[in-house]
């Protein structure tokens, strides 16, 4: 009798039989060769896009269109595909799921064809890139689906939650040898279902550990017995492990309205992947050449604008016109941040939180108003202090404060600070909630993505120049 065979729990799922081993049936799991071990772990990164290189290769050969121009659209491809999340490698190796954004990614760089190329041959060069790339993806998916059943390329997999859920689920990957994935054990609060066929390997506080210990390589995250934000800031402290982690919906029996080929699966429960483009190396270089070259234009372009500026403040002032305070930038990093000067007395800038009107000059008031007076941050952004785009850079005493006092506030330094914000495009400046702003910046590093940043800039932008500001900041 076969796992799936077991008595049903409460819920509804059968429970795992105790007696079944660890690796399907075969005795307790064995230490794999070295040679093992890494095959599994460069085949998931290097399977789809070398799928996607000889599908496009086949079709430059197949429609004759060899040269420079061709070689600059399969590479446009090539990278749309990988900014979609299509050279992951999924748990459920069906491509149907993927047709239709690989159609689209073939589809875009269209434009950049016809200029060189009759609209016919471009057509035909983008259909058969499509086809044949889907076509390699199948082959490549068929022959890794073949090799898990024997046991090969499987990767060491982890379930978070051990409940008859989560037993479930390992049951499933047990019984289920072609999605590849070799069950290690579970994380959980509590002692362990007697029932379970896998060790429980500690709670989930000790991802990162566990993880480390045992080499895995994908986490499934269930209903496990802790609470929700728990668990949060657990999977956002997991972010640079060397692991996929997937999610189990709660309502995962209710189809959403999320695209199948966002989704992964394990027979037939859906899973929702965690992103990690936006913290990758790649994502953090990308941002950081963007604000180099986006604020080094700037500065040229508003410095006749900010000459005029500093003569104004220093001629109705006789002070510098240029205002220097300490702010958090980051995790465990500060820097001196440059303003123009807009207040006329002194007062106590570093701990007082708002800003008494009468304190502000005409033009300092205007200038809040335009947000003109953080112009000269953009020398902040190409010493690198800060960014374009990211969470609002405060001061060290509200910053530990609220750190404190605030849920998920410290999350916010997950990716440096910037001169302008989701939060502020939300009108979250000045005396409003800093519960609410923490959450917007949260929401913008987890989803964050260039495109993100081009919207909040050219909002940034809108609101100053059509809407005023709530009061001093």
């Amino acid at each position: 009798m076969t796992a799936n065979h077991g008595q049903r729990g409460s819920d509804g799922f059968r429970s795992v039989p105790a007696a079944l081993p660890a690796n399907g049936g075969h005795g307790p799991p064995r230490a794999r060769p070295r040679a093992a071990e890494r095959a599994s772990r460069v085949v998931p990164v290097v399977a789809m896009p070398l799928a996607d290189v000889l599908g496009l290769a086949a079709a430059i050969g197949v429609t004759g269109w060899l040269g420079t121009v061709s070689v600059l659209y399969a590479l446009i491809v090539l990278a749309v595909l990988a900014v979609t999340g299509l050279h992951r490698l999924r748990i459920c190796l069906r491509v149907a799921d993927q047709a239709g954004r690989i159609l689209a990614a073939a589809a875009l760089p269209l434009l950049i064809l016809l200029p060189w190329m009759p609209a016919a041959a471009a057509a035909r060069l983008a259909v058969a890139s499509a086809a044949l790339v889907f076509s390699f993806r199948v082959a490549v998916s068929a022959a890794l689906r073949a090799a898990h059943r024997e046991g090969l390329l499987t990767e060491p997999a982890l379930v978070v939650g051990a409940g008859t859920f989560g037993a479930q689920i390992g049951e499933l990957m047990r019984v289920h040898p072609e999605f590849g994935l070799q069950p290690v054990g579970y994380l959980d609060h509590g002692p362990p279902r007697r029932d379970l066929a896998l060790p429980s390997l500690g709670a989930p506080g000790d991802l990162a550990r566990v993880v480390a210990a045992h080499g895995i390589r994908r986490v499934v995250v269930c209903y496990a017995a802790c609470k929700d934000e728990d668990l949060v800031t657990v999977l956002r402290a997991s972010r640079p492990l060397r692991a996929d982690v997937c999610v189990v919906p709660r309502l995962y029996e209710i189809g959403a309205a999320v695209p199948s080929s966002c989704l992964d699966e394990i027979w037939g429960i859906p899973l929702v992947p965690l992103r990690r483009l936006g913290h990758s190396r790649a994502g953090m270089w990308l941002k950081r050449s963007v604000d180099v070259v986006v604020a080094a234009v700037l500065l040229l372009a508003a410095a006749p604008l900010l000459l005029v500026l500093a003569a104004a403040i220093r001629l109705q002032s006789g002070r510098s016109p240029l205002f220097r305070q300490t702010r958090v930038t980051g995790h465990g990093r500060s820097a001196e941040i440059v303003k123009l000067r807009t207040l006329s007395g002194h007062g106590d800038p570093d701990t007082s939180w708002t800003v008494p009107v009468e304190q502000c000059t005409a033009l300092g008031r205007w200038l809040r108003i335009t947000h003109l007076d953080e112009l000269p941050q953009l020398m902040n952004v190409l010493r690198g202090d800060m960014s374009l785009v990211g969470p609002r850079p405060e001061r060290p005493y509200f910053a530990d404060r609220f750190g404190r006092e605030i849920l998920r506030y410290s999350d916010r330094t997950r990716m440096p600070a910037g001169m302008t914000g989701w939060a502020q495009t939300h009108g979250l400046h000045g005396d409003t909630s800093i519960f609410d702003r923490a959450r917007f910046d949260n929401q913008y590093i987890e989803y964050w993505s260039p495109w993100l940043d081009v919207v909040i800039l050219a909002r940034t932008l809108t609101n100053s120049i059509f809407h005023r500001a709530e009061g001093p900041r």
